[in-house]
């Protein structure tokens, strides 16, 4: 670890982490030595590019869902595994893993929500409103990780791995129902969680502000003018 640098706390509460915990770390003792965490990390944004351009073939071919699921588990095989693989290894590179991990992670949500957009089960307003909410509340998740040295991955006990679980059953859904009947009108089945999920995600970027805020003005206080 370089001198002046801290890697931050990792905070993952999310449902499913206790068990995927285990999960990771069975798999991370049993990679071949050849594997390293580099590798999972490109396998993982090759595979949320892989997720959007199957959202786009599904504009034509519903199996595009399909191919999207298939996807999303590779994600999560790589994006979950790399960090994993080089603690168990004794390869951490803080800064360079904390990095290059967090900016590919907002490619591949550009390549995933991109791809939902053209794929018809998704208006494009929906689509940038997502993207925009979730874009929002990363900046405010990693200017707390600067500033309180805490990583925080999951809220209300949801984290990645859940979201990619609920994203898969959706895609399972729409196969046989490819729209959404609401207040007697037909959207794309992905509009009514798109909207959920933007309004879901800027009040939790609202709550973690406010609770943020609090926390470091206890930290430093308004100090009292000097006499």
């Amino acid at each position: 670890m370089s001198v002046g640098y801290q890697d931050p706390t990792r905070h993952l509460t999310s449902i499913l982490a206790p068990i995927e915990k285990r999960t990771l770390v069975w798999l991370a003792e049993r990679m071949p030595r050849r594997i390293n965490s580099d590798h999972l990390t490109i396998l993982a944004l090759l595979a949320m590019l892989g997720a959007g351009l199957s959202y786009w073939w599904a504009s034509v071919n519903p199996l595009g869902l399909v191919a999207a699921t298939f996807c999303l588990a590779l994600n999560w095989f790589g994006d979950s595994l790399d960090g994993t693989l080089a603690r168990v290894r004794q390869r951490q590179r803080p800064r360079y893993g904390f990095y290059v991990d967090h900016v590919i992670d907002e490619f591949g949500i550009a390549f995933l929500i991109g791809g939902m957009s053209l794929s018809g089960y998704m208006s494009p307003w929906v689509a940038a409103l997502l993207l925009i909410a979730y874009f929002m509340l990363t900046v405010e998740v990693f200017l707390a990780t600067h500033v309180l040295g805490t990583f925080r991955m999951s809220f209300f006990k949801v984290g990645p791995t859940e979201l990619r679980i609920l994203l898969a059953i959706g895609n399972a859904v729409a196969l046989w129902k490819p729209t959404s009947h609401v207040f007697g009108q037909d959207f794309p089945f992905f509009d009514l969680g798109g909207l959920i999920g933007a309004i879901g995600l800027a009040l939790t970027l609202v709550l973690s502000a406010i609770s943020n805020t609090r926390k470091l003005y206890r930290l430093e206080p308004m100090p009292t003018e000097s006499r």
